[in-house]
């Protein structure tokens, strides 16, 4: 009778911890083979940079190769519903960007749900866009630009990589906080040739775009538009010190298909987070304007929610819709 009871006590026992062990041997085998990761944009765009960036350094941590995948379309959605139909096993991930979050708003038929589909595994960095002018424009410093383009509304051009990309919506954003009317003009090959010669004349720009010109004088710096000025700038000063409020950053994170296990986010946070702040890759994101963040998937996830409501306020208010 003894006998019989301690069996069935092992048995129990046996059935409650199996998952536990489960879910750890899981854990301990990932990854077994190679990694996708999706970047839903162009080879040589930002977002292609850095995932690349952190694919090489994530493959020497992780022990399997780490495979970039340009899949590009629709404003970076068809990359993101790969991501989204994908299994969810942590073998196929998503470069997730700002973009994302403005898309949630600007696509008004997607086939998916970017909050509730995907699962926020890491954050990468923060990136510094730029408000540079035309030196044809008689403006040297934020509040002579505001006063400038109010004297003539209607007639400054402020080009963009596309109507609800990151420039575009940068731009809105500082048209509805100081009143100023611009003229939108949205590129899809580029917007910078028209901007060197004068006929595009502002433009919210990444650093790694216009630095080069404005250093040689073929482009004028008025701000940033972090919160702070970026280092390499220093005397570059953020647009919320003339424009009280105003902050807009781009920023790049690793996603995974939502179900993906708990443990299998986890672990490879820990590897994203351990890249993302080695000094050498700090440095090297630096270099292309992006600023290191590190936060747990669950704050990453919270950041995600935050920064989708934000930008949905101003496609909203702006009546931005996609090309």
């Amino acid at each position: 009778m003894r006998l019989a009871r301690r069996k069935l006590l092992q048995a129990a026992v046996s059935v409650t911890v199996l998952p536990v062990v489960s879910r750890i041997a899981r854990a301990q085998g990932y990854p077994s083979r190679p990694v996708r990761i999706i970047s839903p944009f162009p080879a040589g765009q930002a977002t292609d940079t850095v995932a690349r960036l952190i694919g090489q350094s994530l493959s020497e941590r992780i022990g399997e190769p780490v495979i970039i995948e340009n899949r590009t379309g629709a404003g970076g959605n068809i990359g993101t519903e790969a991501v989204v139909r994908a299994l969810p096993d942590g073998y196929t991930l998503l470069i997730a960007s700002l973009s994302n979050a403005v898309n949630a708003t600007l696509y008004r038929k997607l086939t998916f749900n970017f909050i509730r589909d995907i699962a926020a595994v890491a954050p990468i960095g923060g990136g510094t866009y730029i408000l540079v002018l035309n030196p044809s424009v008689p403006a040297r410093t934020v509040p002579e630009f505001i006063a400038y383009a109010k004297a003539n509304p209607g007639r400054i051009n402020m080009g963009s990589s596309g109507s609800g990309s990151v420039s575009h919506v940068f731009g809105e954003m500082f048209k509805m906080m100081t009143g100023v009317s611009l003229v939108h003009v949205p590129y899809r090959g580029g917007y910078l040739p028209d901007l060197l010669s004068g006929q595009v004349q502002v433009v919210f720009g990444t650093i790694s775009t216009c630095i080069q010109y404005v250093r040689s004088g073929m482009l004028r710096a008025l701000a940033v538009t972090t919160a702070k000025r970026w280092d390499e700038l220093p005397d570059i000063p953020t647009l919320g010190e003339f424009v009280p409020g105003y902050e807009a950053s781009q920023w790049y994170g690793v996603a995974a298909p939502k179900d993906t296990p708990g443990e299998v986010i986890d672990k490879l946070n820990q590897e994203i987070t351990a890249v993302v702040a080695d000094p050498v890759m700090k440095r090297r994101l630096a270099d292309v304007g992006v600023e290191a963040m590190l936060m747990t998937p669950t704050a990453f996830g919270k950041f995600i929610a935050e920064e989708t409501e934000r930008w949905g306020k101003v496609v909203r208010e702006a009546d931005i819709r996609a090309d």
